[in-house]
């Protein structure tokens, strides 16, 4: 069997195995996933708000000059009107002139009126589509809210493990030469986070290999206290009996 601190080494690769285990948990949380697809709807119902809100507000610009048009007009008639009615002018070619532009006004504001109105009927649809994608981006907002709230709660549960985990591997790695720590925290980093494992009968625990019968003996014959690494994947092997 090992000597007492290759058990030790062992007990801290449950630990970084635990700390890895969790550190993925915190970093693929499926809200996550959740959060990225909400901000992606997100973004194509505002470039989707954008566009019909340039189409909207090219519409309403169209409404403004007609209005600002109509309105003009309507002050000209008052303005001619008053004239005709107020005595200043006698003479009947200039009242007669004054009676027919008053009329041209007339049917031209009748006309803007309706080019007013058009406009407004083109504008309802697209004032709604706004309305409507806006209450989806508000909501999708209050979505995110949600999800991210759920993220801090997750993330404070996890850290907290990490902690206790990270506590206990180093109170444990205290006891183990730092020459041996620092050759299992190579090979761990090379080999995908596993740098010690138990010889488990003729299989190494890492790799899950049997090794060559002749290899078992020999390592059953070294030292308790010998470094040996798996012949296979070089890993550091600790014995248990």
């Amino acid at each position: 069997m090992a000597s007492a601190e290759f058990q030790t080494l062992l007990a801290v690769q449950d630990h970084d195995t635990a700390i890895d285990r969790l550190v993925h948990r915190r970093e693929t949380l499926p809200e996550r996933a959740t959060r990225l697809e909400l901000l992606e709807r997100g973004q194509k119902r505002a470039a989707e708000r954008d566009e019909v809100a340039v189409r909207r507000d090219e519409v309403v610009g169209r409404q403004t000059g007609l209005e600002t048009e109509l309105e003009t007009s309507e002050a000209r008639i008052t303005q001619v009107d008053k004239r005709l009615y107020s005595g200043e002018v006698s003479a009947s070619r200039d009242l007669q002139a004054m009676a027919e532009e008053i009329e041209r006004l007339k049917e031209y504001c009748s006309k803007l009126e309706d080019r007013v109105l058009a406009t407004m009927d083109e504008r309802q649809p697209l004032d709604d589509q706004v309305a409507a994608l806006e209450a989806e981006l508000h909501a999708i907002a209050d979505e995110v809210a949600a999800v991210d709230a759920a993220i801090r709660a997750h993330e404070a549960e996890i850290d907290a493990e990490l902690a206790t985990e990270r506590a206990a591997r180093e109170d444990l790695a205290a006891g183990i030469p730092e020459a041996l720590l620092a050759r299992y925290s190579q090979i761990r980093t090379k080999l995908g986070g596993i740098g010690a494992a138990p010889l488990n009968g003729h299989s190494c625990g890492g790799c899950h290999l049997v090794l060559p019968a002749t290899e078992v003996d020999r390592i059953r014959h070294e030292p308790p206290d010998a470094l040996i690494l798996c012949d296979q994947c070089g890993r550091i092997l600790v014995r248990q009996s």
